[in-house]
């Protein structure tokens, strides 16, 4: 199950490089919930289309250093650069963790840190 989890989590990534919403709402539950620590939970497919349509049109670039799997869970964690507020190319470091449900993505967990003080104006 760990291992099925974990080409899943893959995909997830592959999909959020790519842009593609629907490939990652493919992977999961129809009542995932998506918390960004810190910031906001999203519940449902919906909803998570709509925030994810909301985000800049660009897509952030990911360097996935790890992805470990343990029974229904599997974490995620690397770097990723995205476009904010004027700026191009911020640093982040993110760590994502999963929990699956007979087989599909039912909560999503982001930490996500900014890894660069921005410049003194």
């Amino acid at each position: 199950m760990a291992t099925k989890n974990k080409e899943i989590v893959n995909k997830v990534n592959e999909a959020f490089a790519d842009n593609n919403v629907e490939g990652f709402l493919a992977q999961c539950a129809n009542d995932v919930e998506w918390t960004m620590v810190g910031d906001q939970t999203v519940k449902g497919k919906d909803a998570i289309r709509k925030f994810m349509q909301s985000m800049p049109a660009q897509p952030p670039t990911f360097t996935v250093s790890e992805v470990i799997a343990d029974g229904d869970f599997v974490m995620a964690h690397g770097d990723m650069m995205m476009d904010e507020k004027g700026e191009k190319n911020v640093p982040y470091a993110y760590c994502d963790i999963y929990h699956f449900r007979g087989g599909q993505i039912d909560e999503l967990r982001s930490f996500v840190i900014k890894t660069a003080a921005k410049a003194a104006v």
